[in-house]
């Protein structure tokens, strides 16, 4: 009786998951945009239910419908929604909690626009960081011959540092991966716990962003791949590529890390909840001062327990 209930939830998760393609695929692209990041929650769902060796199942079965009745195109969406789809539902299938899930369904999303990236680069030929790197060149190529009249040597050397700067980005591909990653993770899971809680009477939730707080390893790396960043001088060896996405990455965690104890803080006074969204949203319109001073504010929440210590003096 559970195999024939399994199989039958797995029969309709497949097809709710086609359909959300197949409407994607012939549907204008703002709705296609949105529906996107609707597409893991089948996955998600199976997972939950029946672990993740039965949402690999699933996964099995979407990639050969989705030859079948879609376009060969289809499969790298179907292979990243099924990897992070199985990530995030195994998570919750372990009675994980809200942020070991994240962590966990970011893995999965990042493996999947891994996937992604080496096939297109292996069947159809498109190497993303040429692309990238030529697509940015001929932007500002562009820019330089509508504008060049009008360029003084100040602003030239600031053009020509400016193309510096940009020629690093496809560097940071693995980094970007990642990033999306935690935020398509962050999208899926947020809809999930909405359609479990609907159909379960569940009362799955995020805590308050204000209790997030990373693993103290976080800044181990962070502080290794700092140091290494002065040591490795080789801008086309591996090992560089890996310190700098490594340094980007925890660098990310760790402005996450201040604005959390921003929010933590601003409970603890009893501020209004303005304040901290306020502090948020100056400190993105000027990063490079203030979003410095937040990850060195993460920095110390998680290297001296700051939280702990107000809590004491409390």
């Amino acid at each position: 009786m559970n195999d024939t209930k399994r199989i039958t939830e797995g029969a309709l998760m497949t097809g709710v998951y086609l359909l959300l393609l197949l409407v994607i695929i012939f549907t204008p692209s703002i709705i296609g945009s949105i529906l996107i990041l609707a597409l893991p929650v089948p996955f998600i769902f199976y997972s939950y239910r029946y672990s993740w060796k039965s949402g690999a199942l699933m996964l099995v079965a979407a990639l050969i419908f989705t030859l079948i009745f879609a376009t060969v195109f289809s499969l790298p969406a179907t292979l990243f929604a099924g990897l992070g789809g199985i990530f995030l539902g195994g998570a919750l299938y372990q009675k994980r909690t809200a942020y070991e899930t994240w962590a966990v369904g970011t893995v999965g999303f990042s493996i999947g626009f891994l996937s992604i990236y080496l096939s297109t680069q292996l069947f159809f030929g498109i190497n993303w960081s040429d692309e990238i790197r030529n697509s940015l060149n001929s932007a500002l190529n562009v820019t330089e011959s509508m504008f060049g009249g009008l360029l003084t040597s100040e602003n030239q050397e600031q053009l020509d540092a400016f193309r510096e700067s940009l020629s690093m980005l496809p560097d940071l591909i693995p980094s970007a991966l990642v990033l999306v990653g935690i935020m398509t993770a962050f999208v899926a899971q947020w809809l999930s716990y909405k359609v479990i809680n609907r159909i379960e009477r569940n009362g799955l939730r995020f805590p308050p962003f204000r209790e997030l707080k990373w693993p103290t390893s976080i800044l181990w790396y962070y502080f290794i791949a700092l140091i290494l960043s002065y040591v490795v001088t080789d801008e086309n060896g591996v090992l560089y590529l890996a310190v700098v996405n490594i340094f980007v990455l925890t660098g990310f965690l760790l402005v996450l890390q201040g604005f959390s104890f921003i929010f933590y803080y601003a409970e603890q006074k009893k501020w209004s909840k303005a304040i901290p969204a306020v502090i948020v949203v100056v400190s993105l319109l000027l990063p490079q001062l203030l979003l410095y001073l937040v990850r060195i504010l993460g920095i110390i929440d998680l290297g001296f327990s700051l939280r702990e210590r107000i809590e004491r003096k409390k």
